[in-house]
This record gives structure tokens, C-alpha cells and sequence, in this order.
């Protein structure tokens, strides 16, 4: 038996909001070094108990027959890699790529997750539509039958599947056979109504369990604005606890959890606040982090699973008489050869993607490094697309927003690596024109403080994406642990110390909605010249011309307290990214 109710929201956005741990308690409580770059690890943020991710099947409790056993099977972050693809991991302190992933071995390991347990739930956290060649072209359409194969039972809307604008994201998720849910996300009208139902409930294993999901409330300003034209977001403090006492009151669920689409930090912020009371997880994503083992903040624990198909949480609760006995969370990787691939899956795959193959499957460069995004302040991807951008335009400073979705792509044993059409899709999924603009000296240094803030903000609220922009053209050297407007050291352009009252010329793509006086966040541009040229077009130039390519980090983006591959911006957590 299952249900889910969803109730009239006129008015909704106007809920008071609830108190809860107030931010500067909060920030005294963790220590602000350990929600920005956490130089020493947090008290008040515990790992998971040691011995608790052994296999579950094990208990005892579950073999006497007489306990409630539920899995929670969570993917997010799936960006349309349908196949299997090179994987960045840290071993000894060194990065190896790993084969790991593809939809096809993905549905081998949830059945077989599933045939352990018949009392799982498939969860997904969003960020599905965009991310691949077969993706965009299709605008999501290809992957509906893929994720309605995987038998997914509840998802989540991310920020990126607005990307094709509203009508789209109600099109792409209505095909979904599985129940969506966002307690945030609204019709902008008059009187706005949920775009999906603000929570579900499943009744499983004889145990009542109340699902509530937001996505990252920041998405009209991270994403270019008219991808949500037409939706109104709120932020979670709006209306959580209203829905939190629904579930436990009134659904009389026995157990509360919050899908959530925001990042790390963010989630971490949320399991702290007192508005979160009574929840017992927060399923995240957005960040790509890979939480091994669940971290507790005051009100609720986290996890986080991982990206691009590559990985599966798996949480498993054990009640009796409706009380949590024991709990389990392991991160499953998905290996190609421990999963076998399921036939059907590579037949649909091929199926959908036959439209596309002949264009996507083009060989246009090659690679003799590994081209990856992982890092937070530089990555060798994002600088061979502002050196190209730097090759076409001669730019003073030319500039990539800061992603992670693409897999990494790694050379083979022949030192080389074919980067094809479906790679660049991969890269850069918006094939946008290109905008050039004069901006001053001064511009330059109010952006870049404001770009530091998004992603290393002392209010964890405040934070959004968790990647600092990029660029060719400009160094900058910084101190995260600064006060916002104050992190700046030295800012380079070409070679030379910034000039507050000189005109520099900038190149970058364009987002669609801006206003025409702005480039990539920078307000109040002059000398708008909005190009003909598209991103794709100018990658596939560069590379026929530069092939193989080589990019590295060169310290293009330097901060005086932390390394060059950070990998996390939730460091002092007693977490790594791994």
C-alpha cells in the first residue's frame, strides 16, 4: 500500500520561518575553518560508528525473522552517461582511473541489490536529463525509458533538469513511471502550486516511510535564468518542519527523510538546524561528493552517493516494533566486471542513442593527459577550453564556468585518449554563442571576490555549486579562510599586476536570460558583442589545429591554505573525497 497526498499551496511561500540553530551558533558549534577548508577535524560532526558498514545480511537480528529489514537504494547525478567510463579515485595519496559505471551493468547491481531485499526502495536525486550527447539532443527524452527500465520508485528534480526549460522538465519527469516529489519547487503564477507533489509516502515491510525533496533554491541564479522562466523556488527553511509534522502526525510515518538536491555543505547546514527535527537522513546530491560513511550533524545524518552511474548508496534499517535497531550504509561502486552487463538495458541503450550515433561517435582530438574536472579551484578540462577560447578570440581574460559533470577521460596504453563530439557534449552540454565585453580592472576584482564567495562562504547557506570559475588569461592567488571581499592576494592579467581603473576585454559563453549587461555573473558590462560563433564549433577548431592536447594545472587559481587538486569544499568534516 502506498500513497501520497498533495495540498493546496496558495499562499505556501509565505510559512514563517522556523528558527532552528541560529547561523552563528552553528558556525560556533562546527568551527568556521571546518565548513570552509577545515584545517582540524569537527567535534560535533561524527563519522559513522566504526564496524557499522559490515554486510547487513549478517545481523542477527534478520536472521531471527522477527525485525522489519527496508534498503534505501540511492543513485544521483547520473548526467546521461549511459556507458561505462574512466573514474577518478585517491589511493595512497595518488589518483588512479578506474573503469566504472554504465547503465547496463547499473541495472545488473540494483537487481541484484533488490533480490537480497525485496523491501527496497530505488531512489533518485536528480540531474538525469543533462550531461551527455544522447541526453542533450534528446533533451532527456532518450533517458525516460532507461530510468522507467531501472525501475526507479521516487525522484527528485535537480538543478540541471531545468535545462530545457519548464515545459521539458514537466514533459521529461512526467514520462517517469516512478513518483516525483519537490517540496520547493512552484508555478509562478498568482497563487503558485507545487510543480510536483511536496511529499510521498510508501508503506513497506509493515513500516510507514514519509519522503519530502527540495532542490538547490539557487538554481535560477546558478543556472542560466531562463531555464527556469516560468518556476518559482523557495528554500527549505519556508516549509520543512510543516511538512515534517505532516508525515510524523498526521501520515503517522516511522520514519522521515529529506531527498535533497543543494550540495554538501548545504545539507550539512540543513541537518543542523532545530526546523529539521524528526528527519532521520538527508539523501544529498549535487556535489558529486562520495560519502563512504553517513555524517551526523545535530538533527539528522547525511550521505551523499557519488556521480555519473558510478556508484549506488545503499542504506539499510532495521526496526522492530517500529524502532531502528541497527542501520548500515555502504557506497557500492559499480564495476563493469563484477556486474554483469544486462542485455536488455544495452539493447534500449542502443536503441535511443541510434539517432545521434553517427554524429556523436566523430573522433575531432586527442588527448596525451587526463582531461577531468574533479577539482575545485583549476582543472586541466576547463583549461583546454579557455585556452581555446584564449587561441580563436585573443582575449585578455577568457573564462568557463565552474562544473563537475563529465567523467574524466584518460589515455590508453597507446599515451592517447580520441576525444569525440559525444566527449564534447560530455564537456559542454549548452552549445552556446560567445559573448565579448569590456570590463575594468575593478569589475574583475568585485566578480572574483563574489565568485570566491559562492563557493568557500563562511554561511554554508550562502554557498552554491562548490566549483570556482575558470580562466585563461588571469592569475589570481586567494586565502580562503578571509573574510568575503578580502580573500584576493594578487590578481595577474598576462603577466601583469590588475589594474582597479583599466578596460580589459573578457570572452565567455553566454547564458541564456541574462540581461544584456551581463557576462558570466559580471554586471554592467560595456562593448556587448555577442558572437556567432558557438562553443562547440570553437572546441572542435582548437583541436584539429592542437591535436594531441596536454593540459595540466598550472596554477592559473592558487590559494594560500589548500592544495591545488582540492577535491572538496567540506574539508573538516573527517570526510575525503575518494
Amino acid at each position: 500500500m502506498t500513497k501520497h497526498t498533495n495540498h493546496c499551496t496558495c499562499g505556501c511561500n509565505e510559512l514563517p520561518s522556523q528558527e532552528g540553530i541560529s547561523r552563528k551558533d552553528f558556525l560556533k558549534k562546527i568551527g568556521i575553518a571546518g565548513i570552509g577548508l577545515g584545517i582540524a577535524p569537527i567535534s560535533t560532526m561524527t563519522l559513522w560508528e566504526e564496524g557499522k558498514t559490515q554486510d547487513i545480511l549478517k545481523s542477527k537480528l534478520i536472521q531471527s525473522g522477527k525485525v522489519q529489514h527496508i534498503s534505501l537504494l540511492h543513485t544521483t547525478d547520473l548526467h546521461g552517461q549511459l556507458h561505462v567510463h574512466d573514474e577518478l579515485f585517491i589511493e595512497d595519496k595518488q589518483t588512479v582511473f578506474k573503469k566504472r559505471g554504465g547503465f547496463a551493468h547499473l541495472k545488473t547491481l540494483i537487481e541484484e541489490l533488490k533480490n537480497q531485499n525485496p523491501n527496497s526502495l530505488l531512489i533518485d536525486g536528480g540531474d538525469c536529463f543533462q550531461g551527455s550527447g544522447v541526453a542533450s539532443l534528446s533533451e532527456g527524452r532518450a533517458m525516460v525509458p532507461l530510468m522507467n527500465y531501472l525501475n526507479y520508485d521516487l525522484v527528485l528534480p535537480g538543478n540541471w533538469e531545468v535545462a530545457y526549460g519548464k515545459k521539458m522538465l514537466l514533459n521529461d519527469l512526467g514520462g517517469y513511471n516512478a513518483r516525483k516529489v519537490c517540496t520547493n519547487m512552484f508555478h509562478d503564477s498568482a497563487c503558485p502550486d507545487f510543480l510536483f507533489p511536496p511529499y510521498q509516502v510508501f508503506y513497506i515491510a509493515g513500516i510507514k516511510i514519509g519522503f519530502i525533496g527540495y532542490n538547490d533554491p539557487m538554481t535560477p541564479t546558478r543556472q542560466p535564468p531562463a531555464y527556469s522562466q516560468g518556476i518559482k523556488f523557495t528554500k527549505p527553511e519556508i516549509n520543512i518542519s510543516s511538512y515534517v509534522k505532516i508525515l510524523r502526525d498526521q501520515e503517522k510515518c516511522q520514519l522521515i527523510f529529506v531527498l535533497t538536491h543543494m550540495g554538501l555543505t548545504q545539507q550539512i547546514y540543513l541537518a543542523s538546524q532545530a526546523y529539521t527535527e524528526g528527519v532521520h537522513y538527508i539523501l544529498g546530491a549535487d556535489t558529486h561528493e562520495r560519502i563512504r560513511e553517513p555524517l551526523q550533524a545535530p538533527y539528522a545524518k547525511v550521505t551523499e552517493p557519488g556521480a555519473f552511474g558510478s556508484f549506488v548508496g545503499k542504506l539499510d534499517i532495521i526496526l522492530e516494533d517500529g524502532i531502528v535497531k541497527e542501520e548500515s550504509y555502504q557506497l557500492i561502486e559499480v564495476e563493469p566486471e563484477k556486474y554483469k552487463a544486462d542485455e536488455k538495458m544495452v539493447s534500449m541503450i542502443d536503441e535511443v542513442s541510434k539517432p545521434f550515433q553517427q554524429k556523436l561517435s566523430r573522433v575531432i582530438g586527442k588527448t596525451k593527459t587526463p582531461l577531468m574536472r574533479y577539482y575545485i579551484l583549476e582543472t586541466p578540462m576547463d583549461n583546454m577550453i579557455t585556452d581555446a577560447l584564449m587561441w580563436k578570440f585573443n582575449p585578455d581574460v577568457a573564462v568557463s564556468n565552474g562544473f563537475r559533470f563529465c567523467p574524466p577521460l584518460n589515455p590508453d596504453k597507446s599515451g592517447t585518449a580520441d576525444i569525440t563530439v559525444d566527449f564534447l557534449y560530455c564537456m559542454l552540454p549548452s552549445n552556446n554563442n560567445l559573448i565579448q565585453a569590456e570590463v575594468s580592472g575593478q569589475q574583475l576584482i568585485d566578480w572574483m571576490e563574489k565568485e570566491l564567495e559562492n563557493v568557500f562562504a563562511t554561511d554554508p547557506a550562502k554557498r552554491f555549486g562548490g566549483w570556482l570559475v575558470r580562466f585563461q588569461g588571469m592569475k589570481v592567488n586567494f586565502t580562503i579562510a578571509k573574510k568575503f571581499g578580502n580573500r584576493l592576494n594578487e590578481v595577474l592579467i598576462k603577466g601583469k599586476k590588475l589594474d582597479p581603473r583599466k578596460i580589459y576585454t573578457i570572452v565567455s559563453c553566454e547564458r541564456e536570460g541574462d540581461p544584456k549587461n551581463i557576462i558570466c555573473r559580471i554586471k554592467n558590462v560595456t562593448k556587448i558583442n555577442r558572437m556567432p560563433n558557438l562553443i562547440h564549433d570553437v572546441m572542435e577548431e582548437y583541436l584539429a589545429k592542437h591535436s594531441p592536447v596536454s593540459p595540466k594545472l598550472e596554477g592559473r587559481a592558487t590559494a594560500t591554505d589548500a592544495p591545488s587538486n582540492l577535491l572538496t569544499q567540506a574539508n573538516g568534516l573527517n570526510y575525503e573525497f575518494r
